[in-house]
């Protein structure tokens, strides 16, 4: 862990340590925290898919389609039947 990372950490917790006696204000950070979270999963994920000059080209073609109007509408319940 770098020196910028344990500073940054050091800032988090104080500034949990601060709130968190306040129950309003501790779901507000889980909430936020729980976000930027999720959207830093899904960018590792996107990069990884992209990582793969296959599935980036499959990724492509079918953006290709979409805009040209290719593809077929499905229903989301008949996707497990």
């Amino acid at each position: 862990m770098t020196a910028v990372q344990l500073q940054l950490n050091s800032e988090l917790f104080g500034a949990l340590k601060v709130i968190s006696e306040d129950e309003g204000l501790m779901k507000k950070a889980v909430k936020s925290l729980k976000r930027l979270a999720s959207k830093k999963q899904a960018a590792d994920e996107t990069e990884y898919i992209l990582s793969s000059p296959a599935m980036a080209e499959i990724l492509r073609q079918g953006e290709e389609d979409i805009k040209n109007g290719r593809g077929t509408v499905v229903k989301i319940e008949d996707l497990w039947k």
